[in-house]
């Protein structure tokens, strides 16, 4: 039973940067745009909110920071791509390059260093019940913050005014623009959404999952996040079950070794890639179906008539 409880809180832990970076940037592509800067994001928010977090002690403060750091690079790659017109593809590459540096050069004097144990919810009784009660009551606090964010972002495209305007950019700019719709300030607010979420994924990582800093420690999480907007056909709610999917894959490959299958550890890690692969590789076939979900617009620059 303890086992058990052990590998369903990892596959949590597992899942919730992902779920982060992917809830971000699905935001970001249903108002048109593709940000493939997620990886670099993620690397510079988990690097600037652990190092504020060991330099204040305040956890708080650290997430903060990393939310601050992803949405100042989304703001950057804003600013290149929908105001100067830079290619999104090629911009996002460069972007993720510039973040994993950054945080190699910014994160020298952190290395070996480790933050303490992040809050956790802690309810009288609750959180002492048999297999709910860690599960259910005994997550850290960003756990359950990952949970509201889909719920959240699935009410706001489905029940409100900005919602339905951002999908509305996303299909069509053009008539949004003409009926009298800022493009480009929705499009910059959904990029810094994107960044401060994947941020917040990376800051998870640095503080909550493995409390210390290492250099590259995102490990492509960035582009399974990627990965998971399509999976889920840029729905909040399917984007929170391939998280945990692909959570549950990592656990796996971590345990596997444990239930005694003989298998080299390198293969064994290669598994939430290869899972990666084999899910775009379905998804590609039906390109018809990856049309109709997709935005209209997504990758398509949008330059007001004069």
């Amino acid at each position: 039973m303890e086992l058990v409880v052990n590998i369903l809180l990892g596959i949590v832990i597992a899942a919730t940067p992902l779920v982060f970076a992917a809830i971000g940037e699905l935001v970001v592509e249903k108002s048109g745009v593709l940000n493939l800067g997620v990886e670099g994001m993620m690397i510079v928010g988990a690097i600037a909110g652990f190092s504020v977090t060991i330099e204040s002690g305040n956890y708080l403060a650290g997430v903060i920071s990393a939310i601050a750091a992803g949405a100042l690079m989304a703001l950057l790659f804003g600013f290149l791509t929908q105001t100067l017109f830079a290619n999104q593809v090629a911009t996002g590459l460069a972007l993720t390059m510039f973040g994993l540096g950054l945080a190699a050069l910014w994160g020298q004097d952190y290395s070996g260093k480790a933050a303490g144990n992040f809050p956790r919810l802690d309810l009288p009784v609750l959180s002492d019940l048999p297999l709910v009660g860690k599960l259910l009551f005994g997550q850290d606090y960003l756990v359950y913050l990952s949970i509201l964010l889909v719920v959240g972002v699935s009410w706001f495209f489905r029940k409100t005014r900005g919602g339905l305007i951002v999908r509305a950019i996303g299909e069509n700019h053009d008539a949004a623009h003409a009926i009298g719709y800022p493009v480009v300030l929705y499009r910059y607010l959904a990029l810094m959404f994107g960044g401060a979420c994947a941020g917040l994924g990376g800051a998870y990582l640095s503080v909550v999952q493995t409390p210390f800093w290492a250099e590259g420690m995102t490990a492509g999480r960035g582009w399974i996040a990627l990965a998971l907007v399509v999976f889920a056909a840029w729905r909040p709610g399917r984007a929170l079950l391939g998280a945990y999917l692909f959570g549950g894959i990592t656990i796996l490959q971590l345990h596997s070794q444990g239930f005694g299958v003989k298998v080299e550890a390198q293969y064994l890690s290669m598994l939430p890639y290869l899972a990666t692969i084999a899910v775009l590789v379905i998804i590609s076939s039906d390109r018809l179906k990856v049309k109709l979900n997709a935005p209209a617009c997504l990758t398509q620059p949008f330059r007001a008539a004069t």
